[in-house]
């Protein structure tokens, strides 16, 4: 693109689009040196209309797993526009592509799972899950159980209840969220939140126990879920202490509460199993997931649905009548189409075996580098989800002033070299999760300019 075709796009858009997470005074202004046109992408890199390389340490938004430019996506896509663009899933309606797909993801699943629902986006699908936990509470006569426990730094979406599900403040702010009928457990990070002395073992147990007490304090036939990233991703990129999900899940059990396991960014090979559930031993009873499905070449999102769950739902089809939930583009088969050809480059290229041993060597070069700075608290990750967090004074555990706005000045410090990696909005914390295809040696360059970016704003500081 010439420069002044840069400057007319640049205008556009600043006069007509309303971009999510964005300053609008500043956009609309152009004070953000906004938009940043993005023109085109290879590999685990994009490039910018100006002709700018980066390489994408965050994958999109935790989704572009296969990485840029794979025709073979593309062309599943194509294909299936020109045979079929269209049609929609109600009353049994159905695609060849959609009941493939289906079969796989019930085959790929942790637990014991027996259907699919399909949206458009992980919150929709959360959206849908909570529906049927209240649906399968009324099935079953439970009508009391409706109350939905998520935790503190949990995110489910920006829509109504995945909205007011999500543990973050800013997201509820001026929007009239959380709804009623969401209850906060506390947020599974041991550096933040472990007394002194006590080990990450110790510290489940106690999560566990203050989880049970709020079960007992608001009724447990109140209660109808507790939903759950494997891995929390946009509250910090934090990999639960030890023996979290087994005490947590003990108490589940024991009284009746409905598991979602919201696996919308650790589906899919992103910390080196199918799904986060699968590292961890969880057995969820509805799966939420999205992102890695279609690796974002097309949007889908598709809610996995146990047997228990299910089976109360058909047996009282009989006295109910139809299941009266749908959304005009369930199912559609352009989204599943990209599903199908994701999944097959995933499977026939090993890419979640792949992603395990290179999430590896990501995770020690991280600690390598970048432990022990003057600067940094914690290293973290699992697999392909890393994330570094910077204190004023790591052995207090004192954090920055929020002002000096030390995350996002590292960030801004590492893209003008060339990575995107993002500052994440709890804290001080840079966050990556690199498309599973990254190679060692683009781990090492994504390392490399981190330690450049970093050491540029500890000298500012």
């Amino acid at each position: 693109m010439t420069t002044s075709d840069i400057d007319s796009i640049a205008m556009m858009d600043r006069s007509t689009v309303m971009h999510p997470f964005t300053h609008l005074k500043n956009h609309a202004s152009g004070k953000d040196d906004g938009p940043i046109i993005i023109d085109g992408g290879r590999g685990i890199r994009i490039t910018d209309a100006a002709g700018r390389k980066y390489i994408d340490g965050f994958a999109g938004l935790y989704c572009v797993n296969i990485g840029y430019g794979r025709t073979e996506v593309a062309q599943a896509i194509a294909d299936q526009a020109r045979k079929l663009a269209y049609y929609h899933c109600y009353a049994g309606h159905t695609t060849e592509g959609l009941a493939r797909l289906s079969d796989r993801l019930v085959r790929m699943a942790p637990g014991r799972m027996s259907k699919v629902f399909y949206g458009l986006s992980g919150s929709d699908a959360n959206e849908t899950n909570i529906k049927l936990v209240w649906y399968y509470h009324n099935l079953i006569g439970k009508p009391k159980k409706k109350k939905i426990i998520a935790r503190e730094r949990g995110y489910h979406g920006c829509s109504i209840v995945s909205g007011s599900l999500t543990g973050l403040s800013f997201y509820h702010d001026y929007m009239d969220l959380p709804v009623s009928g969401i209850l906060r457990a506390g947020v599974p990070h041991h550096y933040w939140g472990g007394r002194p002395g006590e080990s990450e073992e110790a510290f489940s147990e106690r999560r566990a126990a203050e989880l049970e007490a709020m079960i007992l304090r608001e009724g447990p036939d109140t209660i109808g879920a507790f939903i759950a990233e494997p891995v929390l991703g946009t509250g910090g990129i934090t990999p639960p202490p030890s023996g979290y999900w087994d005490k947590i899940q003990a108490v589940l059990r024991k009284h009746e509460i409905l598991l979602i396991a919201d696996e919308v960014i650790t589906g899919f090979g992103r910390i080196g199993t199918p799904f986060g559930s699968h590292l961890y031993g969880m057995e969820p009873d509805l799966i939420t997931s999205a992102k890695g499905l279609t690796a974002a070449y097309a949007p889908l999102s598709a809610c996995i649905i146990s047997e228990k769950v299910y089976a109360a739902m058909e047996q009282a089809s009989d006295r109910i009548g139809a299941f009266s939930h749908g959304y005009t583009y369930s199912g559609h088969p352009l989204g599943v189409a990209a599903a199908n050809a994701v999944l097959d480059i995933v499977e026939r290229d090993g890419l979640i075996h792949y992603a395990a041993e290179t999430g590896a060597y990501l995770q020690q070069q991280m600690q390598q580098a970048f432990s022990g700075l003057p600067i940094v608290g914690e290293v973290r990750g699992v697999g392909m989800l890393a994330a570094i967090e910077f204190v004023a004074d790591p052995a207090k555990k004192l954090r920055f002033d929020a002002a000096l706005g030390v995350g996002a000045r590292i960030s801004a410090a590492v893209r003008k070299r060339g990575l995107i990696a993002r500052a994440m909005p709890h804290g001080d914390i840079l966050g990556f999760a690199p498309p599973l295809i990254a190679t060692r040696e683009d781990i090492d360059e994504i390392v490399a300019i981190t330690k450049e970016g970093i050491a540029e704003v500890m000298e500012q500081l």
